[in-house]
């Protein structure tokens, strides 16, 4: 086993502005999440390296906002009611990958599979590789095609169960494929000993059941008694095309400092387009620690389908109050320590790396989230 690598995380959220409830009522969220990656790599006679990676994904999770699904709005007290049966869920995601390195010609490729399962949906996937460096290792050059098939369980609304639904296609338990197709593309060059930067594209496009089963719209074309408030499930365009373009910038600025900047321009056929802008400092403490402070600006101008609460019209074809496609800004903040030594920690020899990551997340329509990494790596 050449490298060994745990990680263990957990992520909480708060928010007002549920999808699961029509765009009002709680987002809180609390995921625990582990992985444990596997690498092993040999060199055959001619110094070609064949590497394969192994890893397997637990998250569990709890969710406020996904136990509304089976509870129903009560108009007289202006919330829902019902016990829901669950709350929570556990997500498994195994995957396998391949990497072949020729020396002479240098070039790689590679190819992988990957499988995920939680209690509305499973996922199957595949991916394929190839890189090439170019002038002395000074550019390269790769493409990774990827495909994830996905088939959801539908999941309607208490109250719309058996009910009429504005022509939403499925019915409550049935199954409809979700299918993600990408290429990722990028060019990486370095400039100097001091500077290096790379563009990057990712292009998807997703076909299927896109718009969530169980996530409630409240239109305004009902009369002003809240009891005959009129309330679909999420519809959504059954096809989507994304096009990100990226660019990544690194300057050494001197042996312990080095800035890491980037940005992302973020454009799709669901008139959504979004900017991403990060920087990181990593500053070398010791020849042991290191110490990296970060921010993430984000901006995105929401969907063209997005209405808040109660604002939607029965007559529109799509309709969406998930505030995740809204219109909104976010700040990401914070701090990554990381520590190695070369004759193991707390005794253990193989024990070479340990990494502790802190981030705050603030969006300006009141979401709010705290995340904690923990990484491990035995060499």
């Amino acid at each position: 086993m050449d490298e060994v690598n745990f990680v263990t995380s957990y992520y909480s959220q708060t928010g007002n502005h549920s999808a699961v409830t029509g765009g009002e009522g709680t987002e809180k969220l609390t995921d625990f999440g582990n992985s444990i990656d596997l690498q092993l790599s040999k060199f055959d006679k001619h110094l070609n390296k064949h590497s394969l990676n192994f890893e397997l994904g637990i998250d569990t999770y709890s969710s406020a906002s996904s136990d509304n699904i089976d509870k129903v709005k009560n108009p007289a007290l202006g919330s829902f009611a019902i016990t829901s049966a669950s709350s929570g869920d556990v997500r498994v995601s195994p995957t396998a990958n391949y990497l072949f390195e020729n020396a002479t010609k240098k070039y790689a490729l590679g190819g992988g599979l990957s499988f995920s399962q939680e209690f509305d949906y499973t996922s199957f996937g595949g991916n394929a590789l190839f890189a090439k460096t170019l002038s002395n290792g000074n550019t390269e050059l790769s493409a990774k095609a990827s495909v994830f098939l996905d088939t959801w369980k539908i999941l309607l609304p208490v109250e719309l169960r058996g009910q009429d639904n504005n022509g939403f296609k499925y019915k409550q338990d049935e199954s409809a494929p979700r299918n993600s197709y990408n290429l990722a593309l990028s060019w990486s060059q370095v400039i100097n000993k001091e500077l290096q930067i790379a563009f990057l594209t990712d292009i998807g496009y997703q076909t299927g059941q896109l718009g969530t089963a169980y996530q409630r719209v409240y239109f305004k074309d009902g009369d002003s008694n809240p009891q005959n408030d009129v309330v679909y499930s999420e519809k959504m365009p059954d096809h989507r095309f994304k096009l990100p373009l990226g660019v990544r910038l690194n300057y050494f600025i001197s042996d312990r400092l080095i800035l890491r900047s980037f940005y992302r321009y973020y454009t799709d056929s669901w008139d959504l387009k979004a900017h991403t802008a990060e920087l990181e400092l990593p500053y070398k403490l010791t020849p042991f620690l290191s110490v990296a402070p970060f921010y993430r600006f984000y901006s995105q101008n929401g969907v063209k389908y997005f209405k808040p609460y109660g604002e939607h019209l029965t007559t529109e074809d799509y309709y969406t109050s998930d505030y995740d496609l809204s219109k909104f800004t976010s700040n990401m903040m914070g701090l990554n320590l990381r520590f190695v030594s070369g004759t193991g920690i707390l005794g253990i020899k193989k024990w070479n790396t340990l990494e502790v990551r802190y981030s705050y997340y603030n969006r300006n329509d009141g979401l709010k989230s705290h995340l904690v990494t923990v990484a491990l790596k035995f060499k």
